[in-house]
């Protein structure tokens, strides 16, 4: 008899996630995995985590906290943190912050770290983490305080304060790493992941 095949839960309200694995043609839910954050970053900054692991202890709590209730599917938690001259930034409150971020970012280049983990009854926790380097060129103020007018609140629901897939990309002189990973999801590994568990026909 052949098992039903697996559904993917996405454990986040990440619109741009949403819309990569909508594109890709994953069937999958989404759940608000609501997790509180910043309890969980303290923490990991206390005990002297180091950024990578901060993402995958972010992406393992959101997988983790919708699991009991989906536990018959593939539960996938990602997160993702900036690190820029050895400090971690997390997604600015509201266009100040913004603004103060993305004024520290220019002229030099910052890292993105994306971090995911999935969820399977009776199976080990699968854990992937990617990084990509991105060079914020020398932009003027009066390109920024545009940029910022035009892009709006959207922004803030990236963790960078831009959108590669939008205005944002005339931010950067230089970009090494994988567009997805830049966009807080690594696809290829994740489908690579998910077929090997049954969730995708191969």
């Amino acid at each position: 008899m052949v098992s039903p095949t697996p559904r993917l839960v996405l454990a986040s309200k990440s619109f741009s996630r949403r819309q990569i694995l909508e594109n890709a043609g994953i069937p999958f839910n989404w759940v608000d995995a609501d997790v509180d954050e910043n309890a969980i970053k303290q923490q990991g900054l206390s005990g002297h985590l180091s950024p990578e692991d901060i993402a995958l202890s972010l992406a393992h709590a959101k997988a983790e906290r919708v699991f009991d209730d989906n536990a018959d599917t593939l539960v996938l938690g990602c997160d993702q943190i900036l690190v820029s001259d050895g400090d971690i930034y997390y997604k600015p409150a509201d266009i100040a912050e913004a603004r103060s971020h993305l004024m520290r970012f220019r002229g030099r280049p910052h890292t993105l770290i994306s971090a995911m983990t999935l969820l399977q009854s009776n199976a080990k926790p699968w854990r992937y983490v990617d990084r990509a380097t991105l060079t914020v060129r020398d932009i003027s103020d009066a390109f920024l305080d545009d940029y910022l007018k035009s892009e709006g609140d959207s922004i803030l629901s990236s963790v960078g304060a831009y959108r590669l897939e939008s205005r944002g990309i005339q931010l950067f002189d230089d970009i090494v790493g994988n567009y997805f990973t830049i966009l807080g999801l690594p696809l290829l590994p994740l489908l690579n992941e998910v077929r090997r568990r049954g969730g995708l026909e191969t």
